[in-house]
């Protein structure tokens, strides 16, 4: 199994010395039986006070409080750890839920809670009438086969737009436009399962290419940056990762960090600073990761 090296720096740039507000920050993973974390560090500049919490899905979150104010922040996230991905081959489902539909156990109904909730307005049923055409187009139905072809369906057939603004659009908006970043292709991803009753959640992480890591061509889009993908619940196997932009179906180059019910609720770093409005000059983020 692979041992990774992830470093990730978020420098901000300043005309003149401004005072940091609160910053919060989601770039440790949970240790976990797939994620086996070998050794952490956080090094802000300037230096901060630290305290951790688990936020309301237990995230790991860092929340820092700067004594003095600077021309620069720089936050500085690295570990260590050895992963253990599931191939797509070893993903069983219960027996009663591999033909779609099924219902989901009475007993975790409530603890899948809003995750089966749709999110998004789709007054024009564009979300709908998309998710449709893959049970339409699976004769078995077949669980797997419909949320794969959906999965692959949004590599194939969008284009991938990464942008600089924050936020994520809409996933009505994605499929009008046909274009998204993976943030909006693991919410489109979402909410089309959703829609056909899946609970399905969102995933903030980082995603390693194997083939680049052994001298080999790049085979996947997303890597060397922050990435998302999307979780969908199945019976007897959990929550499943679906990566969209890359067509991926279970965690192989995947490193989860942050999962969230929502899109807003996954920022690796947020905070706020007081000075003047044009002090802000712009930020630079760096993603790497070594084996």
């Amino acid at each position: 199994m692979p041992v990774l090296t992830v470093t990730h720096t978020t420098t901000y740039h300043y005309a003149n010395p401004v005072t940091f507000g609160e910053h919060r920050m989601m770039m440790r993973p949970r240790d976990s039986h797939d994620l086996r974390l070998l050794g952490t560090s956080l090094v802000l500049s300037p230096k901060a006070k630290i305290r951790w919490i688990h936020d309301v899905f237990s995230n790991s979150v860092a929340i820092a409080r700067f004594a003095e104010p600077a021309a620069e922040l720089r936050v500085e996230s690295r570990f260590r750890a050895e992963h253990f991905p599931l191939a797509e081959a070893n993903v069983e489902i219960e027996d009663y839920a591999r033909q779609y539909p099924f219902s989901y156990d009475a007993a975790e109904v409530p603890d899948i809670g809003r995750t089966a909730e749709r999110h998004y307005t789709d007054a024009d049923h564009l979300v709908d009438s998309w998710a449709r055409r893959f049970v339409e187009g699976d004769a078995k139905h077949d669980t797997m086969g419909i949320l794969s072809a959906m999965t692959r369906a949004i590599q194939a057939e969008f284009k991938y737009n990464p942008r600089d603004e924050m936020g994520t659009q809409s996933p009505a908006a994605t499929l009008k436009s046909g274009t998204g970043t993976c943030r909006d292709y693991a919410l489109l991803l979402m909410e089309a399962a959703r829609t056909l009753g899946f609970a399905a959640r969102f995933v903030s992480g980082y995603l390693y290419d194997d083939s680049k890591l052994t001298g080999g061509k790049d085979t996947v889009i997303g890597a060397g940056v922050t990435h998302a993908w999307a979780q969908i619940y199945l019976p007897g196997a959990g929550w499943v990762p679906f990566d969209p932009t890359n067509g991926i179906i279970s965690d192989r180059n995947l490193i989860r960090v942050a999962v969230t019910r929502d899109p807003s609720q996954a920022v690796p770093l947020k905070g706020s600073f007081v000075g003047k409005p044009d002090d802000f000059l712009g930020m630079d983020v760096k993603v790497e990761i070594t084996t």
